[in-house]
């Protein structure tokens, strides 16, 4: 009686996996206005939101995003800079710790619900938090005007933070952020800041998900 012959299933390789996921998630998480820019600016957000949820689509919308398809096969596609954390998020804590003495001043209740409703809670402990870290030393007492400059020089910050690092790397950041932020224009007083704040920033993301 004749064994039986084993039969070999086809298995996809763990770092198949890997890449094929990580290129899926950057197609579909880049913000639409990044994608408008490379296929055409007069798209519907409705067309693109579809375009980026084809699975058919996100290997080659990846490609076309990060201009260098050989460069972004080659490398090893694991967390990105940020910890797969929101960019946004990421600049708004970085710019509350640029404006943290203006957060301290900012006590009454009004302006700080005017405050926190438009950069965030965690966004707020945190600045106060690294007060010892703070950037700027002009007050601003409107929370209006106040949250403008939190989102303007975070976002700064972290442009400058990614200027040094891999095109694709740099990319991978940026192109989850819509065009026009900050981040493509940094100006020489956020270079200087930059690696002190987003040490901040980083290792509060590493606090809060450890990777195992």
């Amino acid at each position: 009686m004749s064994m039986p012959v084993p039969v070999k299933t086809a298995q996809l390789d763990g770092s198949f996996q890997l890449h094929a996921l990580d290129r899926s998630e950057l197609a579909a998480s880049v913000h639409p206005t990044r994608l408008g820019a490379r296929l055409d600016p007069a798209l519907s957000a409705a067309t693109m939101a579809q375009l980026q949820k084809c699975p058919r689509l996100q290997r080659r919308l990846t490609e076309l995003l990060l201009d260098n398809d050989s460069e972004s096969n080659d490398v090893d596609w694991g967390p990105d800079l940020l910890r797969g954390n929101d960019p946004h998020r990421a600049a708004l804590l970085a710019g509350s710790v640029w404006h943290a003495r203006s957060l301290l001043k900012l006590v009454s209740q009004p302006d700080l619900t005017v405050l926190i409703e438009r950069i965030g809670a965690d966004a707020h402990a945190f600045g106060i938090r690294h007060l010892a870290h703070a950037i700027a030393d002009r007050l601003i007492a409107d929370p209006e005007k106040l949250a403008h400059q939190i989102e303007h020089d975070g976002h700064a910050c972290l442009g400058a933070w990614l200027h040094h690092s891999p095109v694709m790397e740099r990319n991978r950041v940026l192109l989850r952020l819509p065009v026009g932020t900050a981040a493509d224009n940094p100006e020489p007083k956020h270079r200087d800041a930059a690696g002190q704040l987003f040490s901040l920033v980083v290792g509060h993301f590493e606090a809060e998900n450890p990777l195992i």
